[in-house]
């Protein structure tokens, strides 16, 4: 008896996840999604990322910092139904004009498809400050996409993970997306090529209170060096060199990255 209730109950979890894979590959797949975007996908991976970080279309989700909304445009259709999603954007009263443009221009893509985005909970995310993304305690996912080391400059990266602690229900899970440094790699260096060692990303998380749940090599890239002369920006999508070396640059493709999964603890 005791055999068949656990075999019942494997096959419900293998059945549930089925079809949160279903739910992910149909929104990566959306004809709505931008062009540029979607032709992105064999670097950044979007169907195999989410499903290493376990996200169901029924979870509440925060993604940190969206930008133009690459990931929103997968994220927020499959949520819309049955989940919460909410979009913590750079604060409205952000001192930078390219933070304050960045959420305008958000903001208008959100407005102008309401059949997609009318259910975005807008918020902001400010690593300095205090956590006002969503209600603490609230939250199944936190998922940032190459963001650590921004707040590396301002020394408020174990403040952002400590703010991502909070906001998680216990068993929420972290998901972190981030340009991948060498073994050894100097602060000084992470921060000015936008590489971050992996151990640290790792040791940022464990300070908050993480569990390190796994870690996947779906977003790796071992074309890339990770020591071009304008650090990750070098590399596709930004080209920073312009035309200098251009093949080159296009031939290695987009960054190594980390993707890594952490667990707030139940």
């Amino acid at each position: 008896m005791k055999n068949t209730a656990l075999t019942i109950l494997a096959g419900l979890v293998l059945s549930s996840s089925a079809m949160a894979g279903d739910a992910i590959d149909k929104a990566v797949a959306s004809e709505s999604r931008t062009a540029k975007y979607a032709a992105r996908d064999n670097y950044r991976h979007p169907a195999a990322t989410l499903k290493q970080f376990q996200v169901s279309a029924d979870q509440t989700v925060v993604e940190i910092w969206p930008g133009g909304g690459w990931y929103t445009e997968i994220l927020a259709p499959m949520l819309k139904e049955s989940g919460t999603f909410y979009a913590a954007h750079f604060s409205e009263a952000a001192e930078h004009d390219y933070y304050k443009r960045s959420r305008a221009n958000f903001e208008k893509k959100l407005a102008a498809s309401p059949e997609l985005y009318g259910n975005v909970k807008l918020t902001a995310f400010n690593p300095a400050g205090e956590q006002t993304m969503a209600p603490a305690g609230t939250v199944d996912r936190v998922l940032t996409f190459r963001n650590v080391h921004n707040w590396m400059g301002g020394e408020n990266e174990q403040k952002a993970f400590d703010q991502f602690f909070e906001v998680l229900k216990p068993g929420g899970m972290l998901g972190v997306v981030e340009h991948r440094a060498k073994p050894g790699t100097s602060r000084e260096d992470q921060m000015e090529s936008g590489y971050v060692a992996q151990n640290y990303v790792v040791q940022l998380a464990q300070k908050a209170g993480f569990e390190l749940v796994s870690t996947s090599e779906v977003n790796a890239n071992a074309k890339d060096t990770a020591d071009h002369p304008r650090g990750v920006w070098t590399l596709p999508p930004r080209l920073a060199l312009g035309e200098e070396d251009r093949e080159k640059y296009v031939a290695i493709g987009e960054s190594d990255r980390m993707t890594l999964l952490f667990k707030k603890p139940e």
